[in-house]
């Protein structure tokens, strides 16, 4: 994996990490966000602290051949620790703070082995991507190797067994999303199961390069994507659930908005259209122009039209909800029709009903889930031609 992979990689993993940092600012003494936010950093550094310019450029400015690479092991430690934690807080239980405790302090002892036998070794030669498989028979710097290795792949491996536990008891997207975690897991443990094989192979004569600089880096990248993915799902999920149900309401009311666009428009009720904005901003946006053409058409609006259509669908069958619905879209296409042609006509000469002669309606216009159903009923049942009827019964879908 050359440079731009690691770079893009960290670039992914930080993008997150921007995601959740507003979260994180207002919620700072919550456990789960600060463990999801750790992770997501320490698995961008680690990418971006293994990119061989990096590893270059850590080396020639500290003048220490090869400190990159204790680093590095560093940052993956401490990324396997906290990814555990991450599962342990997420799970939750009588027992987490001191579960917390000790993967901390044991990922801490790692880590300070990690540092002491580097500076017991000697690396002379700078290796920016095989340094595994190079210095894996070098004393002290052989134990480093595995030492980081074994506590990568205890964490991964002890990461996708309780993912993967856990997701067969519950359901929706927390079952998903610790599925998707489980298997970025997964593919984390075969990032050290490749490099311990490698150095294996080192200890026995052998030489398998590929797997150090190409089938480790690739587990880890999909692993990284896949990690980010099974975090995020959980939280999106009810996000995504609104936007689509917001989505579906508004497209729901474009029957009855049709139906009020000439008076909307005539007399510049509808306000201005949101751009940019989320469905449940557009959705308010429709419902809010549809109540202002609505009051504006009460004074229009047949109560004795409505009741003979209400009566209608409950005799049919209808529910009371239902038989509202068919009842308003009655009376809002014929009084939609009359005061349009009240504005159009010249000199008052239109003849027809007169505004308030007719019985009002009831004060409370529909509501939201009522606005819905009167499209429904507008768009089921033909209103156009029964209002040029007339006909309850068209109204009701029983003629």
């Amino acid at each position: 994996m050359n440079g731009l992979a690691h770079y893009l990689s960290c670039a992914v993993l930080w993008l997150g990490l921007a995601a959740r940092a507003p979260d994180l600012v207002r919620h700072r003494r919550d456990p789960y966000l600060r463990s999801l936010c750790a992770v997501l950093g320490l698995a961008g550094l680690c990418f971006l602290l293994g990119a061989p310019p990096t590893v270059g450029a850590v080396n020639r400015l500290s003048g220490v051949p090869n400190l990159a690479a204790p680093l590095t092991y560093a940052s993956i430690t401490a990324y396997s620790a906290a990814a555990q934690v991450l599962i342990v807080q997420w799970r939750g239980g009588p027992r987490v703070r001191s579960v917390v405790r000790r993967w901390v302090l044991a990922y801490t002892l790692v880590v300070l082995g990690i540092a002491v036998t580097f500076a017991l070794g000697d690396a002379p030669v700078e290796r920016r991507t095989d340094l595994d498989t190079y210095y894996a028979t070098t004393p002290f710097i052989g134990q480093m190797i595995v030492l980081y290795l074994a506590a990568h792949l205890t964490a991964a491996t002890v990461t996708a067994v309780s993912a993967l536990r856990w997701a067969r008891q519950v359901r929706g997207a927390l079952r998903v999303g610790l599925a998707v975690l489980g298997a970025g897991a997964l593919c984390n443990a075969g990032y050290s199961v490749s490099r311990l094989a490698a150095v294996a192979a080192r200890w026995s004569g052998r030489d398998w390069p590929v797997l150090v600089t190409g089938v480790s880096p690739a587990a880890a990248a999909v692993s990284a994507l896949l990690t980010v993915a099974g975090m995020l799902i959980p939280l999106l999920a009810p996000w995504a659930v609104e936007w689509r149900r917001a989505a579906r309401a508004y497209a729901r009311l474009a029957p009855l908005e049709r139906v009020l666009d000439e008076v909307l428009t005539r007399r510049a009720l509808r306000l201005p259209r949101p751009r940019l904005a989320t469905p449940a901003t557009r959705l308010m946006w429709r419902q809010t122009s549809i109540h202002n053409a609505l009051s504006h058409l009460a004074p229009y609006l047949d109560g004795a039209l409505y009741d003979r259509v209400r009566e209608a669908a409950l005799r049919a069958g209808d529910d009371a909800e239902r038989a509202e619905a068919r009842a308003w879209a009655a009376v809002v296409v014929p009084a939609a029709r009359d005061a349009e042609l009240r504005d159009t006509a010249p000199g008052g000469t239109y003849g027809g009903p007169r505004p308030g002669t007719p019985r009002r309606l009831p004060d409370r216009l529909p509501g939201p889930e009522a606005l819905g159903r009167v499209a429904d009923a507008l768009a089921a049942a033909g209103p156009l031609a029964a209002a040029r009827e007339r006909d309850p019964a068209a109204l009701t879908g029983r003629a």
